[in-house]
């Protein structure tokens, strides 16, 4: 369960989350953040910790080749060493010749990626998406306070997480703020 909240502001990507880890109706609250950093890259994961601190610690972002544009980056080279690090460390499942991961947000370039757990890449129309358990919420609060500019990006993460944790059982603060 979680609730992972992206929003790009002035160019800059925000990346909120909560940190319960839940487990059936039993959760804990996290030490380990489910948003960081990785290079010039910011992360926001559900699905699984384990592929949360595969992708923070063992994932190694690749080089973008100035000739491909953002998204193609994102679909090949990147998408190609997220497998590879999944498959390396005993993460990746694979079925009938097919590969699958997890859920998480990746923050680049002023851009907000959602990738899903057969790896496509998911170029997003809005400034602004979510993933996990407290997605649909999530995007119904960002809908109406991202038109809020006298909020900041951080207090429009902490308001729509407030109100995810209000209606989703699976979603608990403390919440986490990065940016890149």
């Amino acid at each position: 369960m979680t609730c992972i909240v992206g929003l790009v502001d002035n160019g800059k990507v925000y990346m909120g989350g909560d940190s319960a880890g839940v487990a059936g109706l039993d959760y804990q609250i996290r030490e380990d953040q489910k948003v960081f950093k990785n290079g010039n890259m910011v992360f926001g994961f559900t699905s699984s910790f384990r592929m949360g601190q595969l992708l923070q610690y063992s994932l190694k972002v690749p080089d973008h080749d100035p000739r491909d544009d953002d998204f193609k980056y994102m679909c090949t080279t990147f998408m190609s060493a997220v497998i590879e690090c999944f498959k390396s460390n005993g993460y990746a499942k694979v079925e009938a010749n097919k590969v699958s991961g997890g859920n998480f947000l990746v923050g680049y370039n002023g851009q907000i990626y959602d990738i899903e757990s057969d790896f496509q890449v998911g170029r997003l129309n809005k400034p602004f998406y979510s993933v996990g358990c407290g997605m649909h919420y999530a995007l119904g609060a960002l809908e109406v306070l991202n038109k809020n500019m006298a909020l900041t990006p951080e207090e429009k993460i902490i308001q729509t997480l407030t109100v995810v944790e209000s209606y989703s059982a699976g979603v608990k603060a403390p919440f986490n703020i990065i940016s890149i």
